[in-house]
């Protein structure tokens, strides 16, 4: 049951989608890599992939399974990666800009979390919720600044723990609905 509610919740609108041309490689520089199954090098948080170009391009993309980064592969910043570099640093990098790096990459991280759990709950707005469950969905949806203007210190001082509890809560209480739609 927990992986076809999973599943379902993947489902993604636009604002949720990764746009790397308007990102400055985050995912690519702030968490790190360990060598193993899913990625072929030890990459320590806060260092740039050696596969990062100048343009915050990956220059193995078109090979990534071929040269050990299935993990690559696999992330998904949903759209967190634009929304801190375009929004809330108006469009500045990390590399341009070296002071800022690391409120950049703490707030990418913050986002990240944000937009994951925005992103489950668009899913969700698609099962036939009561109203309860739709007052609950928007309740937190606001809470994690969906249409926020998020500011470095508020996503700095953002405490993830507690929404955490509450999103998993909800989601998990929608369980019912989504086994309902299942075949």
């Amino acid at each position: 049951m927990a992986q076809r509610l999973a599943s379902f919740f993947m489902r993604q609108d636009a604002r949720f989608i990764a746009d790397c041309a308007r990102c400055a490689g985050l995912c690519c520089v702030a968490p790190a890599f360990d060598k193993g199954e899913d990625f072929a090098l030890d990459k320590p948080a806060r260092q740039p992939c050696p596969n990062l170009d100048d343009d915050f391009r990956c220059e193995i993309h078109d090979v990534l399974a071929q040269r050990g980064f299935r993990g690559c592969i696999a992330f998904d910043c949903h759209g967190a990666g634009q929304r801190v570099v375009q929004d809330v640093f108006g469009g500045r990098n990390w590399r341009d800009n070296p002071a800022i790096a690391s409120a950049m990459f703490d707030c990418f991280a913050v986002m990240r979390q944000l937009h994951e759990w925005l992103s489950l709950l668009q899913s969700a707005a698609a099962l036939p919720l009561d109203a309860g469950q739709r007052q609950m969905l928007s309740a937190l949806r606001e809470r994690l600044g969906a249409d926020r203007d998020w500011s470095v210190d508020d996503l700095l001082g953002f405490e993830l723990a507690e929404p955490a509890q509450a999103v998993h809560d909800f989601l998990t209480s929608l369980q019912p609905l989504v086994g309902a739609r299942d075949p």
